[in-house]
């Protein structure tokens, strides 16, 4: 056997002192953040998608952010449908009430909406629009009355062209509440967190692989 399959072959036993199967490295999500460069950004009317919002915020460690417009929408639902369907159809960007601070740290950045009228709503595409997102990945999540992800995605991929998205995902709204694992799961799969913990084991794996492979006679033999 040869140093450097030892060295793998070492390498492949401390992933697996860990937990960390070759199936798990292989489907591991692609995206991958420190909780610190992790952003969830959201609007919420309701309340639905502020729920899903903190089950992300859980499962990653990231920063919230509420979206707010600095002129609310009517509590009336009719007379907020109203409003809403006329700023989607003129491509209003409502003026926002606060500003993501240091921005440009954040790496992943998971932007939540309700589905109106089968897009985003107009407050996430003012964020969207605020900002520079050349080289951030942006990971959509959606709640939704019955037309799943529609054209929310679609949209913001059209209002920041520079930036790459993750996997997105839409949430029944009326089943929101129950949705916790279901949203917890998605994220878990969307984006590996890096921890402290997670350099630690790397630096392991690493120094390991090392002492191996200089441990074997020159030749291979």
């Amino acid at each position: 056997m040869t140093g450097k399959a030892m060295a793998c072959m070492m390498a492949g036993a401390v992933f697996s002192m860990f937990g960390c199967s070759a199936e798990d490295r292989a489907s591991a999500a692609e995206v991958t953040a420190e909780p610190g460069r992790i952003l969830i950004a959201y609007y919420s009317y309701s309340g639905n998608t502020r729920f899903a919002a903190e089950q992300i915020q859980k499962a990653t460690g990231g920063e919230l952010f509420e979206i707010k417009p600095v002129t609310p929408y009517p509590a009336d639902y009719n007379a907020c449908v109203d409003q809403a369907k006329k700023e989607i159809a003129a491509g209003v960007k409502p003026e926002l009430a606060e500003k993501v601070k240091e921005f440009g740290k954040y790496e992943v950045i998971f932007v939540g909406t309700p589905n109106w009228w089968s897009t985003m709503a107009p407050p996430v595409l003012a964020f969207l629009s605020s900002y520079e997102f050349s080289g951030k990945t942006v990971i959509p999540f959606v709640t939704h009355g019955g037309g799943g992800m529609a054209r929310c995605e679609t949209d913001m991929r059209k209002a920041v062209p520079k930036a790459k998205f993750g996997k997105g995902r839409a949430f029944s709204g009326g089943s929101i509440r129950h949705s916790g694992d279901a949203i917890t799961n998605w994220a878990n799969e969307t984006v590996t967190v890096r921890s402290e913990e997670y350099h630690e084991k790397n630096r392991f794996i690493r120094s390991s692989a090392r002492f191996f492979l200089h441990r074997q006679p020159h030749g291979g033999q």
